[in-house]
């Protein structure tokens, strides 16, 4: 093999390891193309966006970033920049927001990994941030954005992770009724502007839109929308589907209810994952109230049995074995105090014959009357290898994990990190059994000060698993609460160990 398709395979492999998964097949006499074994290598490069927290006066915002240990190799980097104003209305504005942006500071910069460093503003023109991560600080690379409100609407706790750019989001739970102020976010991290639709479905199929689609975001800015203005129907329960048809965003929904407060809805997973089954981690014992919101996006019905995993096993909500949903329309349910006290986890799966694609999340309600929070759990990908939550207190935290496998049990290792001021690092290691949720107060570190992250790795060899982090803090009569979930952080990707008849494809 020469050196020239040596440097070939040497730049694929590393393009593959920054975006996705590498395939590899050897050359032959006219033979069809095999694959080969491919490894898992640590990323070289991350990428995330936090979204504008808040414009309140009376919100304060903390940032914590965090890279697990033993992950990537080498010293490397990772911080976040403000993003521009992209509403801005003249070049003279904009010229000051490009000009703010350069002199800006890097936000929570990292300098190794298994420490978490944060960052805090109550500034009610904060900026989103854009913000990347490489070399031994990229594999894993989270930050966790937690803004506390005192009062007003969209008053309480209000968490998000801060999320990859990509170019389809769906996120069910939306409202444009009057009692509700929803704005999703863009936010581009690229050199070139992204072009956006925007789409609305409620209950009867798509809102008629007065706006919404060739929205411009300039590079490196963001822009925010407010969901009422795309349509003059005022809908409780809709679904928001965002669309970059040029370039790629970060999208972020936030919701301000009169009454329940206010948090951040993050993006449902993919609909195609519907087709064999959805899980919703992490719904609170105290939960006075669960909505789930779903839609089928696609041209055929769905038909799903629904599932509750309780602390001792899956049951069937009464009154509700089976969920349909008509094609293109959103479809709100009311499940009330569906835990009963006990903490769990909804499992959505196909009634036989079903493989229609699905987006689905709840909203969750604590408290009651005028002492009401919610916040939001979208449908959310496996753990697999490995994730993360970054923020944690010394007290507040809920680990949910679930086994949506009957029969299938996972034991789990959580690793509480060393904290921002201090303390060393503990694990301790759990058994879900398979068909069941199992929430616990997660392990802090040894001498804890300041904030932490816990890290959640299932052994190999078990079901699937799937994870979520509620965080709570004392807010009046109620704990303010938000819930993450915790997919894959996608730390590693496959790529081929021999051959040269490569082609990369982006996970």
């Amino acid at each position: 093999m020469n050196r020239t398709t040596m440097s070939l395979i040497g730049a694929v492999v590393a393009l593959a390891a920054v975006t996705g998964v590498a395939a590899v097949a050897a050359p032959g006499d006219g033979a069809e193309p095999t694959a080969s074994k491919a490894t898992r290598l640590p990323v070289q490069r991350s990428a995330l966006m936090c979204p504008a927290p808040t414009s309140s006066e009376v919100g304060e915002t903390t940032y914590t970033a965090f890279t697990p240990k033993g992950a990537g190799a080498g010293k490397g980097s990772a911080s976040l920049q403000p993003a521009e104003d992209g509403l801005a209305d003249d070049a003279k504005k904009d010229g000051k927001d490009k000009k703010k942006a350069a002199d800006a500071k890097p936000v929570a910069p990292l300098k190794a990994p298994g420490t978490p460093v944060t960052a805090t503003t109550d500034s009610s023109d904060a900026p989103a941030l854009i913000g990347a991560a490489d070399g031994g600080l990229a594999p894993g690379w989270s930050v966790q954005q937690t803004t506390d409100v005192s009062a007003g609407v969209g008053r309480g706790l209000l968490g998000t992770s801060c999320s990859a750019p990509d170019t389809d989001f769906w996120f069910p739970g939306a409202s444009t009724s009057p009692d509700r102020q929803d704005y999703v976010h863009l936010t581009n991290p690229d050199d070139t502007a992204a072009v956006v639709d925007l789409k609305l479905y409620g209950k009867d199929g798509p809102l008629k839109a007065a706006s919404g689609e060739d929205i411009q975001v300039p590079p490196h800015s963001s822009v925010p929308v407010l969901l009422s203005t795309l349509s003059d129907t005022r809908a409780t329960n809709v679904a928001l589907h965002v669309i970059a048809r040029e370039g790629r965003v970060g999208a972020a929904m936030q919701a301000a209810d009169e009454k329940t407060g206010g948090d951040w809805l993050p993006a449902a997973a993919d609909p195609a994952s519907g087709a064999s089954g959805l899980v919703l981690p992490g719904i609170p014992a105290d939960a006075t109230s669960v909505r789930l919101v779903a839609l089928a996006p696609g041209s055929a019905d769905a038909d799903l049995k629904v599932q509750l995993a309780t602390p001792t096993g899956a049951i069937v909500p009464a009154g509700l074995e089976t969920l349909h949903l008509k094609s293109g329309m959103t479809t709100a349910v009311d499940l009330k105090n569906l835990t009963k006290g006990e903490a769990g986890s909804l499992i959505l799966t196909p009634a036989e014959g079903s493989k229609a694609p699905v987006a689905a999340a709840l909203r969750v309600t604590r408290g009651k009357g005028a002492d009401q929070e919610m916040a939001f759990i979208p449908a959310t990908k496996p753990v697999g290898d490995r994730a993360t939550a970054a923020d944690n207190r010394a007290k507040g935290s809920t680990l949910s994990l679930v086994a949506p496998q009957k029969g299938k049990d996972v034991r789990v290792k959580v690793t509480a990190s060393a904290g921002s001021e201090g303390g060393s690092p503990v694990s301790k290691t759990y058994t879900v059994k398979g068909g069941s949720t199992l929430a616990v107060e997660p392990p802090r570190p040894n001498g804890l000060k300041g904030t932490y992250a816990l890290t959640v790795e299932p052994e190999k060899g078990g079901g699937p698993v799937y994870a979520a982090r509620t965080l709570a803090l004392p807010h009046g009569g109620v704990q303010s609460f938000t819930v993450q979930t915790l997919p894959d952080d996608r730390g590693t990707v496959e790529v081929p160990t021999s051959g040269w008849n490569m082609s990369v494809l982006n996970d």
